[in-house]
């Protein structure tokens, strides 16, 4: 698996609200770039195989977000989670799930998680391609640290999830906030 320095280049398809768009559907396409997300920014990304899958749902977001304050607090100014999926199926887990504060982020086409080299066959579960679950801390779109489960393979039989959880992530946070004061 290539190791790479900064996150790739690439235009996200996302859907904003937009008042002035009348009925029950108010919102509109947005093209998203990669600079515009990481650009002077210090992120935290973590990235899923699916919406609505049950670890995903049950533990990598929902802990994401309630720890979030405490992220913001270490100088981070975004969390970010992405998965395969497109607008509408992220929009509709985020209401699902409650999220206020991580941004969900479709990467629909897998065009930024094929270029992390995190894109794997689960076929054998009926999901196509999708992302491997990482975590990672991006500064103004260079990769700071990445964390990423063990087994990277296609046709997984497991979906391990053991260092890309949210208080892995603080305690990278926390240990890092530390050494620079020290």
């Amino acid at each position: 698996m290539p190791v790479i320095e900064r996150v790739p280049n690439v235009v996200f398809k996302t859907r904003v609200r937009d008042e002035s768009i009348p009925g029950p559907n108010p919102y509109r396409w947005q093209d998203l770039t990669t600079k515009e997300i990481f650009g002077g920014k210090r992120v935290v990304v973590f990235s899923l195989p699916g919406a609505f899958t049950p670890t995903c749902s049950t533990s990598h977001l929902p802990r994401y977000e309630e720890l979030y304050p405490e992220f913001k607090a270490l100088g981070i100014d975004e969390v970010i989670c992405i998965s395969v999926n497109d607008a509408f199926v992220m929009f509709q887990w985020g209401k699902q799930q409650g999220a206020k504060n991580v941004f969900l982020l479709p990467d629909g086409n897998g065009e930024f998680t094929r270029k992390m080299g995190m894109l794997v066959d689960k076929s054998n579960l009926g999901f196509g391609m999708r992302s491997w679950r990482y975590s990672m801390v991006v500064d103004d779109g260079k990769i700071e640290k990445f964390f990423i489960e063990p087994g990277h393979e296609d046709i997984c039989l497991i979906d391990p999830f053991e260092v890309s959880d949210a208080d892995t992530m603080l305690a990278y946070l926390k240990e890092a906030k530390t050494a620079i004061a020290a």
